[in-house]
């Protein structure tokens, strides 16, 4: 499989994944934009291999990596390949590397090809791209038939990803607290030069409402130990809002967490808080009751989905909302307060206080 999203959008990629990995009986082989596909599937069944690709521009020959990903997919020329790429960038960029690759065309199939249905969701856009078999393997007997599958991503945490998280929580002081984490910072937050204006943004929440949202949490659970999340890059921006905040709120900038880490975090945290950006997919996969934020984008089409049924409840989007700072701060804590906290074998781990009751959260449970 190839595809060069985001975090988000090879998140996204996990229900097509295990429905080809059941259709064809062998786990897939993907090739991915940036670093953190093999974090994402470290743990999963359906995914052999990644390939990153660390970027997707310049000329083929000035980027050794890109001929190096051509080779990889050379010794896999023989095999089924889909392609999730729209029109312009598989044009571009992908079906060079293909040729470069000798891959036939008849072992293809391009999502491009499937046209979409208005106000689908891209899971099951894919997942019906997931039906197509390319032309050479139509009349030998593969794959089987397509098995229903749950059009939403559900990842797994490995046992090293584990045991990473519970060393830093205990470095940190943190075990045994709940864990809330907000999500300011979005793709468009930072510019080379520093961070983009307010208005220049759709999905920047003020600064004092992140502020006062932190505070209400810490009122509501004094235990609970908030982590204001983001990329390295986001370090200096999250050190705003914890300075707006104010020592009260617990606060802690966990900018520049190893994504590996994050995914085991969000496998036994409280809740997230998030604009619409990757992070909020990948908590809505590892099962982390979610408030998502969304300005000019709609909820039908990007709506962060749990495969396993934990809540996600969705603030703003079209048509309605066009700007995330058109959120109050009121809603975004009584959508917090009312999510309905996952459950989790007992052990000796975290206790979490909620509307309907307290639950113990293990700090090693399965994912």
């Amino acid at each position: 499989m190839i595809r060069f999203g985001r975090l988000g959008d090879t998140i996204l990629l996990q229900p097509l994944l295990h429905k080809l990995h059941m259709r064809y009986g062998r786990p897939c082989q993907l090739l991915a934009l940036g670093d953190w596909s093999p974090a994402l599937y470290s743990a999963q069944p359906e995914v052999a291999r990644c390939i990153p690709l660390h970027s997707q521009y310049g000329p083929m020959w000035m980027r050794p990596q890109r001929w190096r990903a051509a080779l990889a997919l050379r010794r896999l020329r023989g095999s089924p390949f889909y392609i999730c790429e729209p029109e312009y960038r598989t044009r571009t960029k992908v079906r060079p590397m293909l040729a470069l690759a000798g891959v036939p065309a008849e072992h293809c199939t391009f999502i491009e090809d499937i046209p979409s249905i208005e106000h689908e969701h891209w899971v099951d856009w894919l997942l019906r791209f997931g039906d197509t078999t390319p032309a050479a393997f139509r009349a030998s007997g593969e794959p089987v038939a397509a098995p229903v599958q749950a059009a939403a991503p559900q990842l797994r945490v490995s046992a090293a990803e584990r045991a990473d998280r519970d060393a830093w929580l205990r470095a940190q002081g943190m075990s045994g607290h709940p864990l809330v984490l907000l999500q300011p910072a979005n793709k468009r937050t930072m510019r080379w030069n520093g961070m983009r204006a307010a208005e220049d943004d759709d999905k920047s929440w003020p600064a004092e409402r992140w502020a006062a949202l932190a505070r209400a949490i810490s009122r509501r659970q004094p235990q609970a130990q908030v982590l204001f999340c983001g990329s390295p890059a986001e370090a200096g921006y999250l050190d705003t809002l914890l300075a707006v905040t104010g020592a009260a709120s617990s606060g802690i900038n966990a900018a520049a967490l190893p994504l590996g880490r994050l995914k085991a975090l969000l496998e036994i945290a409280h809740s997230m808080v998030s604009v619409d950006t990757g992070p909020a997919h990948l908590a809505a996969a590892m099962g982390c009751p979610l408030v998502v934020l969304m300005g000019s984008r709609s909820p039908q089409l990007w709506t962060p989905r749990s495969g396993s049924g934990s809540d996600v409840v969705v603030l703003g989007g079209l048509p309605a909302t066009r700007r995330v700072d058109e959120i109050e701060t009121a809603q975004v804590v009584s959508a917090w307060r009312a999510l309905r906290w996952r459950t989790a074998p007992a052990a000796a781990g975290v206790v979490v206080g909620s509307d309907a009751g307290t639950m113990t959260y293990s700090a090693g449970c399965a994912g």
